[in-house]
């Protein structure tokens, strides 16, 4: 099956195939633990047990996304010591920390609080529940914190020396850690996340809405989901529009690939909308392009210059058409998600939120397209920094270990195997529990104590302690 690949192809497609499966269970952690916080806090400050409602309802099912993005987590970071042995010896005197503080701060919050959150509510009372719940979702902030952190250093490096050996070792580490591009990809991947929560809670709820099954909670979800994607998806487009300014003056053969320019244009670049682009001819076939726009949006200009891929030699371009269309994708369902917010606002104002079937469907279209949009932008930002690992300081080819092709072939076939076994029976019990309707909640610490001992015996009719009354 994979007899024509070397090692480095293979060991690259199976990092590719795990970060894949794992991303997107943390892009929807992220934002359901945010959610859960909200929804925990409204009943706290309303009293409205239909939140505390929505609350159980998605705790489950954060639990087994939790419990997904935690285990394929776990197979990355073995990759580090089979597959990428030499990048972990050079470059692990920076990452290595990092990621330690990632496991020490994060990882044991959100390990710490869980059990309370999932558990505890009829133990610890409200205010300290909602402590919980809030800590986790901290904790999942923080996780995304460090990890974006070392993925920024790698693709924006700053604040470290190269020893006699070769290892990247660190000078400065406010510079290694707030690095160039890092709180653009924080707050991009962020939002993302949340934007991901919030499309897939809005699935849902236009599900039951379309069903006609929990017409309140199934409302109350719906709009919150919403708000969010009339809010958070305008600032979305504005922080990618940042982000690529940034890419722009740190990577700059990375946005040529996005945005697909062979040619350098002295004059001001085209915005290309669609094309095929052929690398052997070095060209975009069939291009549908708004002459000089693209230097507007880069450099605000429109006839700024702005370099081609003629510029870089042949061996220091990253696969161009994989970037350019993972980046179109990206962006279209950003603006697709905008749309989706515009027509939410309408209806919101004509007092249709919860009566337009049509929004109804297209929110439950809608769905799948944060993770489709999150596995976008990660392809196109880790193919766009090749040939690098540490971009512009070390080759992907020079940090593989020494492996056969064969050995990494087995290893692949064998992740492919499980994880659609393992995480495809997971994310269809995900499904399964959002297709029912929301259970009702266990009864809360202010209807009285839950006697753990046994249940106290009612008095008996005409009798008061212990005598008959006559």
């Amino acid at each position: 099956m994979f007899e024509n690949f070397d090692a480095q192809i293979l060991a690259r497609i199976q990092f590719a195939f795990t970060i894949s499966f794992h991303i997107i269970f943390p892009a929807f952690s992220i934002g359901l633990a945010s959610y859960l916080a909200v929804l925990e806090g409204l009943y706290l400050w309303k009293k409205d047990k239909v939140y505390l409602e929505l609350f159980d309802f998605w705790k489950t099912i954060f639990a087994v996304a939790f419990g997904m993005g935690v285990v394929s987590g776990i197979v990355m970071s073995y990759q580090f010591g089979t597959n990428w042995s030499v990048f972990s010896d050079k470059a692990g005197p920076v990452i290595g920390p990092l990621m330690g503080y990632e496991v020490l701060t994060a990882f044991f919050l959100e390990a710490g609080f869980l059990g309370v959150m999932l558990f505890g509510r009829q133990k610890v009372g409200p205010g300290l529940h909602f402590f919980a719940t809030a800590m986790v979702a901290i904790g999942t902030l923080i996780s995304a914190t460090w990890i974006l952190s070392v993925n920024s250093w790698m693709q924006t490096p700053d604040g470290f020396a190269i020893n006699e050996v070769g290892q990247f070792v660190p000078v400065d580490w406010w510079k290694i850690v707030f690095n160039p591009s890092f709180p653009y990809r924080l707050t991009h991947m962020v939002i993302a996340a949340y934007l991901t929560t919030a499309f897939v809670v809005g699935a849902v709820g236009a599900w039951h809405l379309l069903r006609g099954t929990a017409p309140r909670r199934a409302g109350v979800m719906f709009s919150m989901a919403m708000w969010m994607a009339a809010i958070v998806a305008p600032i979305q487009i504005a922080a990618g529009d940042a982000h690529g300014l940034n890419t722009l003056e740190h990577q700059p053969v990375k946005v040529m690939a996005m945005e697909g320019h062979f040619d350098s244009h002295p004059g001001g670049a085209p915005l290309i909308l669609f094309g095929i682009p052929n690398t052997e001819e070095k060209r975009i076939d069939y291009a549908i392009q708004i002459p000089k726009l693209s230097s507007l949006i880069l450099k605000h200009d429109l006839n700024a210059p702005l370099d081609g891929l003629d510029t870089v030699p042949d061996d220091k371009e990253p696969p161009v058409a994989i970037v350019f269309w993972s980046f179109r994708v990206m962006v279209a369902i950003g603006f697709a998600m905008l749309g989706v917010g515009l027509f939410s606002l309408w209806c919101r104002w004509k007092g249709t939120l919860l009566q337009n079937h049509w929004l109804h469907r297209v929110a439950l279209v809608m769905g799948p397209s944060g993770f489709v949009a999150v596995l976008a932008g990660w392809i196109t930002t880790e193919v766009g920094r090749q040939p690098y690992t540490v971009y512009g300081h070390l080759l992907t080819a020079d940090s593989i270990s020494p492996i056969a092709a064969p050995a990494v072939a087995a290893s692949l076939i064998a992740f492919i195997v499980v994880y659609f076994v393992v995480f495809g029976a997971g994310t269809f019990y995900i499904l399964r529990l959002m297709a029912r309707l929301p259970r009702d909640p266990m009864p809360d610490l202010d209807d009285g104590p839950i006697r753990s001992s046994g249940i106290t015996p009612a008095a008996q009719p005409g009798h008061h302690g212990g005598k008959h009354a006559h």
